[in-house]
């Protein structure tokens, strides 16, 4: 997640990812989660809200007025906002400049009617491992203190196709550093 400033009037716009696929949950309290790169294909996504920690009376932004646009790319959930002059959206690029807070989340509902997870227990872990396979809704992207998912990050940053695409590139090469140290069993 990241701060960008944009423009001549140096306009402020937040970046990063509302959700990553494949990745695992933290514990979600006896169970762990990922999310399936084709979740989204069906979601209904037309009307989702930028906000801070999931409050409704916090919002950065939204889909419907054109201030949140959100993109579905190899890696996950992209959303990048244009913040209102608010003193709540100033503090938080101020603390989020800072590096306190730089991760994000989402609130969506499962497809149940399509078979839209499936859970498998973990004999070994003792926990339950869930995979959302459909996705009905998507509700909010936000930035938040807490996240389900650690790579599901945020920041303030200048917007550019250009920083995009690094952004990217950086993302594929660290996916391929995993997989050859897993491969090496490192």
């Amino acid at each position: 997640m990241e701060v960008r400033t944009e423009g001549e009037n140096n306009s402020q716009r937040i970046v990063g990812y509302g959700l990553r696929f494949n990745v695992w949950s933290q514990d979600l309290g006896g169970f762990i989660e990922q999310i399936d790169p084709g979740s989204l294909d069906e979601a209904d996504m037309t009307d989702v809200r930028c906000l801070i920690d999931h409050e409704t009376g916090k919002i950065l932004g939204r889909t419907t007025s054109g201030t949140l646009a959100l993109t579905v790319d190899e890696f996950g959930l992209r959303y990048d906002v244009d913040p209102p002059d608010t003193s709540y959206a100033d503090d938080l690029i101020k603390v989020m400049k800072r590096g306190d807070i730089n991760q994000s989340s989402f609130g969506f509902r499962v497809d149940y009617e399509n078979d839209g997870d499936e859970w498998v227990y973990d004999s070994n872990t003792g926990i339950y491992k869930r995979t959302i396979r459909k996705i009905k809704r998507i509700f909010d992207v936000s930035v938040v203190t807490y996240p389900a998912y650690t790579q599901a990050e945020s920041l303030v940053s200048n917007r550019s196709q250009e920083s995009y695409e690094h952004e990217l590139r950086l993302m594929k090469e660290t996916e391929i550093l995993k997989i050859k140290l897993d491969l090496l069993g490192l």
